[in-house]
């Protein structure tokens, strides 16, 4: 057994900037310093024999000068001292010094101070040496009788560790604890000792459970959360004690204890699959989501609501609770808020469809207004989406949502009242019913429209849906309102020429430094400009988009008026009111072509916009039965295509996310029925320990799904550190947990000599960093150990650890050797999972990124889609662009892809491929891939990931 083996429950971080003092000068300040030198001194003897100095000189200098001492602090660190000091001589027999120390702390146990024999106590649950523990057993029972309940805790605990240890020391352990733990008042001493009883002797911890069972909820927390443990091993591996036990975990979901709230549920979840047992769970989660402050709880028992809504059988149950779900909206935490609404979409049914509309309409009109909170905007975004599938899935509420959500259109916040939009154009296609409705509501709201988008996207379904003569008349004179006085470029000479109202000439101000910069206007373009913010805002938007330049809606508007007029003009028969239509309609757009070439807004207008006005006027002159087909049905045409089309990918990505588990339970004739009273013991067991895998979880040591494929064994993540034929052979698996990797690494001697002082140095580069510095040991010849490093993540980026493995030969009279290992490569891709987002927010965030990677494509492939799926593979990235746009063959290809880290950042990419037809069939695929992302070493790490992985490597 090597030093670094021998058992230490003790480790203390040791600076090891300064030279390790002398035996001597140690000897004589544990012999004639003062309480503060030997206090001193003994913290260097521990810290030297920590790092495997052996120091035996010293033992007997302690046990005279120093064991004696009564200060707190010496004896605090002589405790540490036992622990860590050898005890046995090299073939295995207890030093003859020991039995000194041993009466020492037979004393200890006997002293009148608590906070001594409680410590005392503590360091014996620490050893491991039966001949030092069998004359101290007396005075540890005496222990179990102190007035103090920190002696008798740390009593409990000192006999369940020997007991556990060295049974014949203390046979009738547990009798004595159940007697013990009867007469106790104090709630930890009752929970250590309970905790005693379930892993020494479970059926006392029955009989005592069985006896108090009434009273359980009287009892602390500490000692609950036991007996909710003993009750879940006891009923899983004997299935007929659940009536017995049932009732007192019900009792226990009304504890003041949260943690004991939670274990109870996740307990009762697992005993009994009663519509009465989920449902109470159920509740009680929410209750904890609702009451505890915390959102890393709120998030953690959400999770759990999840996966009870996952099971077929108690998602009804649940389907009962949404109201109640939702009243989790109430936090301010938008990551809660959409989970909780993700988990109320996935249980709405048409019985409660109509309440969760009624709240979530509450709660988008609460979100009016309020500025206070930097996510308003986005949870409002949240509820639209939300209220948008709600009535995409029951028709029936379409009609009480459309309204309130109209008024969204005229928002400040683009992105909320894009999406307002966007429901409202699949609203009224889908739902004939609702189009006198929706564009009613849509020319209400039409002159409140402050954003050119949303105005481009309402002026569209207005020309698209208006199919009464009154409706086209009300858009004809929304335009007209919306555009102001025509025409445009004559009424704007007049306003600035000097036909103004008096209060507005005082504010013309001085026109002398502004009348280079817009050209031929001069006074009316330094009047324009400095116009104040009251004018701006009377100015009708149409004309304010069109005077900023913006000339793109005055396309649009050219369709929309183009499909108003050939839509009148089947209407109405009489020829003076068609052509006195048509007339005014191509009176606007060459208003607007007149103003675009003049020099009166901000920017000219395009070419591109000049063409399609041009066309539109020509359309409205000739009226060609053609134009009217193109116009009135080929453009809904491709909306009714656009929108089946994302219906079918939403339904096959639910069908992908679902996974094999179908949402209809379906029971097939020869399943076997399974009845509790029936079941074996060994069919109980065979679920996994919730409290061992929550225990793991807290510890970061939860097992990977991917774990369970036999071929992702441990070897596959073994990398080899030195060669066969290094004097040290070393090799390392990386085991990463979320914020941090342990490495385990393995040390082999292959010398005839026994190296002492062997240690592994290691350092890091990139965003890694090591959490200690692991102690050195000595290696008989031949010998093996492992050494076991943490290294701490900071961020989602390529990390390298490198290092040496540094020793002495003992006899040999030459410097340090050293063994140079190769470095370890610390892979994004173990931080990086594939997401989703949507469109606007991949768009939103592509703007905001500040760093930009942009990767050539270098590749043996020549197929397109493969080269796309190969890059998909290699960098655990989802591709955001549907299959049927990927789909097909042309030659080029433009995909998005987005994947998000554990860390909570995003990464985009975007790529831009193409297959070189002019070279051949065999040609491999070109062009680009562009990542963005928010740290510099996301991107450039995503980007040597592309680089490396990039050619398919034949197999």
């Amino acid at each position: 057994m090597t030093a670094a083996e021998n058992v230490c429950y003790t480790l203390i971080n040791v600076p090891m900037d300064s030279e390790p003092p002398s035996e001597i000068s140690l000897k004589n300040d544990l012999e004639k310093g003062d309480v503060k030198l030997k206090t001193e001194a003994l913290k260097k003897v521990i810290i030297m024999i920590l790092n495997g100095e052996k120091l035996p000189g010293l033992l007997m200098t302690i046990i005279r000068f120093v064991l004696p001492l009564q200060d707190h602090t010496i004896k605090k660190l002589l405790l540490v001292f036992w622990e860590i000091v050898p005890k046995t001589t090299p073939d295995g027999r207890l030093l003859q010094e020991m039995i000194l120390v041993c009466d020492a702390y037979r004393k200890d146990l006997q002293h009148p101070n608590e906070f001594i024999r409680g410590s005392t106590l503590r360091f014996l649950c620490k050893l491991k040496e039966a001949e030092l523990l069998e004359p101290l057993m007396p005075a540890i029972r005496a222990c179990l009788e102190h007035r103090h309940s920190y002696v008798r805790r740390n009593a409990v605990l000192a006999i369940y560790t020997i007991y556990r240890n060295f049974e014949h020391l203390i046979p009738d352990a547990p009798e004595l604890i159940h007697d013990f733990l009867v007469n106790e008042k104090d709630a930890s001493c009752k929970r250590n000792a309970f905790m005693m009883l379930i892993h020494a002797d479970q059926d006392r911890a029955l009989d005592y459970l069985s006896t108090c069972i009434d009273q359980v909820q009287t009892f602390g927390d500490i000692l609950q959360l036991v007996i909710v443990e003993l009750i879940y091993k006891v009923c899983h591996a004997n299935p007929s004690e659940r009536a017995r036990f049932i009732r007192c975990i019900y009792n226990l979901l009304q504890s003041s204890s949260p943690a004991v709230k939670y274990e109870a549920a996740g307990t009762l979840v697992t005993l009994s699959s009663a519509p009465t047992a989920i449902k109470a769970a159920a509740q009680c989660y929410i209750d904890l989501i609702i009451k505890e402050s915390d959102n890393n709880v709120k998030l953690i028992v959400l999770d759990r609501l999840i996966e009870l809504k996952e099971h077929p059988s108690h998602e009804r149950v649940l389907q009962d609770l949404v109201m109640d779900i939702l009243r989790v909206l109430s936090t301010p935490d938008l990551e809660v808020r959409k989970k909780t609404l993700q988990l109320a979409l996935d249980l709405v049914s048409s019985r409660n469809v109509e309440e969760l509309v009624i709240v979530l309409k509450k709660e988008v009109i609460k979100t009016n207004n309020v500025t206070e909170h930097e996510d308003t905007d986005k949870y409002r975004q949240l509820l639209v989406r939300t209220l948008h599938s709600c009535s995409v899935r029951f028709p029936d509420m379409a009609a009480n949502v459309i309204p309130v959500l109209m008024e969204f259109l005229s928002d400040n916040n683009e992105a909320a009242a894009a999406d307002v939009l966007e429901f409202v154009r699949e609203a009224i296609q889908r739902f004939d019913n609702l189009r006198p409705l929706i564009v009613e509501k849509m020319l209400e709201v039409f002159h409140a429209i402050k954003s050119v988008k949303i105005y481009r996207g309402a002026l569209w379904i207005l020309g698209e849906y208006c199919s009464t003569k009154e409706d086209i008349q009300s858009v004809m004179t929304e335009v007209r309102r919306s555009l102001g006085e025509i025409p445009i470029v004559e009424s704007e000479i007049k306003k600035e020429t000097g036909e103004l109202k008096p209060e507005e000439e005082v504010s013309v101000g001085p026109a002398q430094k502004l009348v280079t910069e817009m050209g031929t206007y001069a006074t009316q373009s330094a009047l324009s400009s400095s116009r104040p913010a009251k004018k701006e805002e009377d100015r009708p938007p149409l004309r304010g988009f069109l005077l900023d330049g913006d000339f793109f809606v005055a396309a649009s508007l050219a369709t929309t008026l183009t499909k108003i007029a050939l839509r009148y003009v089947s209407l109405v028969q009489e020829k003076k009111k068609q052509n006195s239509f048509i007339a005014e309609a191509m009176l606007l757009m060459a208003t607007i072509l007149h103003l675009g070439k003049s020099s009166l807004p901000k920017k000219p207008i395009t070419d591109d916009d000049v063409d399609r006005i041009s066309l539109c006027l020509k359309v409205l002159s000739e009226c060609s039965p053609l134009m009217n087909d193109i116009f009135n049905k080929e453009c809904r045409q491709s909306l009714s295509h656009m929108l089946s089309a994302k219906l079918e990918e939403e339904r096959l990505s639910q069908k992908v996310s679902s996974g094999p588990r179908n949402r209809n339970v379906t029971v097939q004739p020869d399943d076997p029925i399974s009845f509790m009273q029936l079941t074996a013991k060994n069919e109980m067991s065979s679920k996994e320990d919730q409290f061992q895998l929550s225990l793991l979880a807290a510890m970061g040591n939860t097992q990977r799904k991917e774990a369970a494929d036999p071929l992702a064994s441990k070897l596959n993540k073994v990398t080899q550190l030195t060669g066969f034929s290094d004097p040290v052979y070393a090799e390392a698996y990386v085991h990463v947990n979320q914020y941090d990797i342990v490495l385990d690494v393995l040390v082999v001697n292959q010398t005839s000599d026994t190296l002492q002082n062997c240690t592994l140095e290691l350092a890091t580069l990139g965003d890694l960093k090591l959490v200690e510095k692991p102690s050195p040991l000595t290696l008989a010849p031949h010998d093996f150990a492992n050494i076991k490093a943490n290294v701490k993540v900071a961020s989602t980026e390529n990390g390298i650890i490198f290092g040496n493995v540094v020793y002495d030969v003992s006899g040999a009279a030459s410097d340090r050797n050293c063994v140079v290992l190769s470095d370890i490569h610390i892979d994004i891709m173990d931080y990086i999972q594939p997401a989703s987002c949507t469109d606007a927010e991949f768009r939103q965030m592509w703007a905001e990124f500040e760093w930009e990677n942009k990767v050539t494509v270098n590749t043996n492939i020549i197929d397109l889609n493969e080269y796309l799926q190969h890059i998909l593979k290699s960098t655990n990235m989802k591709c955001l662009t549907p299959e049927k746009a990927l789909s097909g063959y042309c030659g080029f290809m433009a995909a998005n892809l987005y994947a998000r880290s554990i860390f909570g950042e995003d990464a985009l990419a975007n790529v831009s491929i193409e297959k070189p037809i002019h070279l051949g069939p065999e040609a491999p695929v070109t062009g680009h891939i562009r990542i963005r992302a928010k740290s510099q070493g996301m991107a450039l790490s995503l980007g040597d990931k592309i680089n490396l992985s990039q050619k398919k490597t034949s197999l």
